[in-house]
Parts: structure tokens; sequence; C-alpha cells
């Protein structure tokens, strides 16, 4: 009887275990509808989830630093033809977007915004003062070169005659960023001008409400569902989110799209490789070469190119031409390592130096939220003058020349306190769950195990 209740009881345990372990079985497909559940109740966009928290105001400061190129030769380059040598001077660094979304209203499965601009320069993670000196390109003289018909260039080279102004200029960082008054054209002319005060928007984005694969995804920018600067269906498409966050569950093996305010069109970014940030797997994903590639080697970029003459008859890569959207300016905007990479560019002008590591924009995305908790982007602001036999400036200009005026990295990363906070709240309950499923099976496989080999090596 000893022996018989001995061999049932090895009987009921190895049953006990394996039911342990088929659990645990369960509970992995189960566990991953739980996991599915949750982040997909957090990544929309309303009031009391994760999502919207993040969505309202980025919890990571931003950085934009900038490097200005001061012209080290502009009186050869006025008086001789001479190519244009720059060195780059900086950072100067200034925290943007530090101001919450403002204007904020919701309406059926999606809500509407705008993105206040404001900048606050950073003395100590800067190479000098706003007051620095810098030789540029004079922006009046270059952006009226454009603007004005050729058969008037002689009446604007009277007005840059009179007002005393030339195709380069001597003036202060602070100055050539954000504003001075422009002697010729009598008012005031910046890189980044206006800038605080002013408003990125309004954008319509999905909350995600019904159906999460569009959380986050632009429906409408400046009240328009489509851009208007290209003439194009496909360059005129707003395609996806503005790049703070995408749908959850990400899957490396598909590109992500962002619309870019700064360069009138939306792009793809692909996966390169997985990164650790502070404890948490992230994606990095980079634009690829095609981005900005030629019409020749990217067909779909034609769109893009709007003109003939400076784009060589739309072989020129590396650069984008703005202009279109930028009330017809000169003004040409790049990607720092590509137009260093030119061969074209290059011998326009000389002194870029190109440095993949530094001058590559990417983005930081947590697969499973869909976050983007680290990125850095890179864009170089270009401006455009050319050959006249009108304009005393100049006449000794041989060729159309794409100009660069200012390189910036803007940059924001999660911190640590943020990292952890994230892990505790989101990560925590995901590890939990998947360290019950293991335990139950390994629990679950070994008491069965055991409880066999038990049973067969019970004698009576």
């Amino acid at each position: 009887m000893g022996c018989c209740n001995r061999r049932c009881g090895l009987l009921a345990g190895a049953v006990f275990g394996a039911a342990l372990a088929i659990l645990g079985g369960i509970l992995i497909p189960v566990g991953d509808q739980i996991i599915q559940s949750t982040v997909e109740k957090e990544a929309v966009i309303v009031p009391g989830t994760t999502a919207y928290e993040n969505w309202i105001s980025s919890a990571a400061f931003v950085y934009r630093q900038m490097w200005l190129f001061d012209v080290q030769n502009a009186l050869d380059v006025v008086e001789l033809g001479a190519t244009p040598v720059v060195k780059e001077r900086g950072p100067y660094t200034y925290k943007v977007r530090y101001l919450a979304k403002s204007n904020i209203t919701a309406h059926n499965d999606a809500v509407s915004f705008l993105l206040p601009n404001g900048a606050i320069f950073e003395p100590d993670m800067s190479v000098g003062s706003e007051d620095d000196l810098v030789t540029s390109l004079n922006l009046a003289v270059a952006g009226a070169y454009s603007l004005i018909p050729k058969k008037w260039h002689s009446i604007l080279n009277g007005m840059i005659k009179s007002s005393n102004s030339s195709l380069f200029q001597r003036r202060s960082v602070r100055e050539i960023l954000w504003g001075y008054q422009d002697p010729m054209l009598k008012d005031t002319l910046g890189v980044f001008y206006p800038y605080n005060g002013t408003f990125d928007g309004y954008y319509t984005v999905n909350t995600g409400q019904d159906d999460i694969s569009r959380v986050a995804m632009i429906e409408r920018w400046q009240g328009e569902s489509k851009l208007s600067f290209w003439n194009d269906t496909y360059c005129d498409t707003l395609n996806g989110t503005d790049a703070s966050s995408f749908p959850p569950f990400v899957d490396k093996d598909k590109p992500i799209y962002f619309f870019s305010s700064d360069i009138c069109r939306s792009v793809s970014s692909t996966f390169r490789e997985t990164q650790d940030l502070w404890g948490i797997e992230v994606y990095r994903y980079v634009l690829p070469p095609s981005t900005f590639a030629s019409p020749s080697i990217n067909p779909d970029n034609k769109c893009f190119c709007t003109e003939t003459l400076v784009s060589r008859n739309c072989s020129m890569a590396g650069v984008l031409d703005v202009g279109p959207c930028r009330g017809g300016a000169p003004v040409y905007i790049s990607l720092p390592h590509f137009l260093h990479g030119s061969d074209y560019l290059r011998q326009d002008v000389l002194g870029l130096n190109p440095s993949e590591e530094n001058h590559f924009t990417y983005l930081d995305v947590e697969p499973i939220t869909g976050f983007t908790l680290s990125f850095a982007k890179r864009l170089q602001v270009n401006m455009m003058y050319g050959p006249s036999k009108d304009i005393s400036v100049l006449k000794h200009v041989k060729e159309y020349t794409v100009f660069p005026i200012v390189w910036l990295n803007e940059t924001a990363t999660l911190d640590e306190a943020t990292a952890d906070r994230i892990k505790a709240e989101l990560f925590s309950r995901i590890n939990l769950l998947e360290n019950v499923q293991m335990s139950l099976i390994g629990i679950g496989a070994a008491t069965f195990a055991l409880c066999l080999v038990s049973y067969g090596c019970v004698r009576c």
C-alpha cells in the first residue's frame, strides 16, 4: 500500500509538472496578447496615456548646435573670381523645442496643434559669444540676384552700390542667424528670421483610437492634406509622422516615414543597427543615400527638381532646392555629408570637411512603443548666386554657386532618469510576465522530469 501511494504521488507530481509547463506555454501567446493590448492602450494620443504625456512636451532637452562658414578670401572672390575658401566656426548652441505644443484641439480620431519655435543661447555649450564676427554670404544680394529679373539687374547693381553692400558681409553670429536690418532692402533678414515667437503648423495627426497603425500619422499640415510646393502627387504627399514617434511594434525590415517642414517634404528612413540606450534596446534608423540623390540615381526625386539651370539639368546631387516653399528665395538644403561628398559642390567651395560620423541624421526608435528616444538632425543651409554682367560684385563669378552658410546639428536624447521610469512603468511589467512564463515552463518541466524518473526508480 505504501509503495502504491508513493508511485501514485509521483505520478500525480508528474502530471502537475506537465500542467505547469503547459500553462507556461499557453501564457506565451496570451502574454503576447496582453503586452500588445497594454502597449496599444498606452500608445494612443489621448489624455491620460503614456503617449499623450510624452507627446505634449518632450522629456528631453533639444539642442541645436550651429557651425557658420567664415569666408577667408572674400575680396579675391569678388575682384579676381577666386574659388571661395571657408572655415567652420562653431558650435554656437541653442536650446530649442523647449515649449510644449499649443492650441491643441481634438476632433473625432485626430488632434490638431501648433509647435512653438524658440531658441535660447547656451554660452557654456558654445565656442564663443553671439557677438563673434563672421564673414558670410550677403543674404540680400544673393536673394535679390534670383528674385529680381535679369533685365532689372542694372537697377539692382545701383542698389548694391548705393547701400555699400557686396557679395559678402561681416556680421555677428546673432545677426546672421536671427536677423539684422539690411541696408539695401531696408528690411530685417536672417537665416532663421523670424523664429522666436513663431509656430510650425498647424499639424493634424491621427490619435490611433480607431486604428493603432495610424497613430501619430500626419493627416494635415497648415490645414491641407497635401503639400502644394512640387506640383506632383508623389512629391506633395504628406507621408508618415513628425518623427517624434511612430506606430508601435516597429518592423525593422520596413522603412519608416516622416515629414519635415525644414525641407518641405516627406522622407523615408531605413534600419541600420540595434543600439543600447540606458538599458533599452532601440532601432537606429538613418536616411538612405537616395534621399537627395539626383533623379538619374533615384527617379522618385525628379519632381523635387523644379529648375534645370542651377541643377545642371537635374543632375546635381546632395542638395534640395526649397525655393518653392521659401517664396522663391534661392535656398538650398543639404545633408552635410552628402554636400561635402559631392564633387560638383566641392569644386565650388573649398574648406568643407566631410565626416559621416558627425554629419549623418539618425533616429533611435524603441520598437515596442514606437517612441523616438534619441535623434540627431543634421542639415546645411545654403544659398545660390551666379554670374552677372550687370552686377559689379558678380562680374568675376564664373559659375552658379551653391554657397554654404551654416550647418546645424539638432539633437535630443533620453536621460537616465526618464529611461529608468520607462523601464519601470512599461518594460518591468513585460519582463515580469515573461519571467512568469519561463518560470512556469521551467518549474513544470523540472517537476515532470523529476517525478517521472523517480516513478521509474521506485521499487516495491
